[in-house]
């Protein structure tokens, strides 16, 4: 096994920093100083989480085809997958009960679809909802998303399997990765941070947070705010 590299400490690369904004105070840049040695360490935690999860032992195996209409035809959950190893779906909280979808989804899948081509140049990309194909891509169409894939969860199963679904009916957004080895597909991963693990004052949240939104707000002052959230529109 390869030895990892000894790291130098955070503080330290922190104050080799050359960067300095015009008319800066010395207060400001003690300051800035001190949380960039916290950025450090955060870039570090976040690989040391990344290569915890790559490690993971192998995932329960998928044992229903499943069935999902498509722009392009119906398929099952291998012909999600395409010509790559790994597929990335997100429920997308746009059941049939809804006229118009969960604007903090559609915010989410706005960011991915400006992302889909360099995605799928390594892993599939799937996003997938309850309501009928036709509808999904009528607000696709809406926002004028080009490369992002659609697809109608025929049945709900995938949905029901797949804690999309709470008890009640009601929708929840789920994030899971799928691996393809030797004709064998298994669940790799799934986002797991839901209300039962989120911090005092906090929506519940992943880190990192897939949602392009929030980590722009999180470098501002202004930040996440408490009670603000996207919507489908603004007036």
């Amino acid at each position: 096994m390869t030895k990892a590299p000894s790291l130098v400490p955070a503080t330290e690369l922190a104050q080799r920093n050359r960067m300095r904004i015009p008319n800066e105070s010395a207060e400001y840049r003690r300051a800035r100083t001190a949380l960039l040695a916290e950025e450090i360490e955060l870039r570090r935690h976040i690989e040391r989480v990344a290569e915890l999860r790559r490690a993971l032992p192998p995932g329960a195996e998928v044992a229903n085809t499943y069935r999902f209409h498509g722009e392009n035809g119906t398929f099952d959950l291998a012909g999600l997958f395409g010509d790559k190893q790994t597929l990335v779906v997100y429920s997308y909280m746009f059941g049939p009960q809804r006229e118009r979808p969960c604007p903090m989804c559609s915010s989410m899948i706005a960011a991915w679809n400006g992302e889909a081509q360099d995605v799928e140049q390594r892993v599939a990309l799937a996003i997938v909802a309850r309501s009928p194909l036709e509808k999904l891509v009528a607000f696709k169409n809406e926002r004028g998303w080009r490369d992002i894939k659609l697809y109608s969860d025929v049945d709900g199963s995938y949905s029901r399997d797949y804690q999309a679904i709470a008890d009640d009916g009601s929708e929840i957004p789920q994030l899971h990765v799928f691996t393809r080895r030797d004709g064998t597909i298994r669940h790799f991963w799934s986002g797991e941070m839901g209300e039962e693990t989120a911090d005092p004052g906090q929506d519940p949240r992943g880190a990192p947070d897939p949602m392009p939104l929030w980590g722009i707000l999180d470098m501002t002052p202004e930040g996440r705010g408490t009670n603000w959230y996207p919507r489908l529109n603004y007036d």
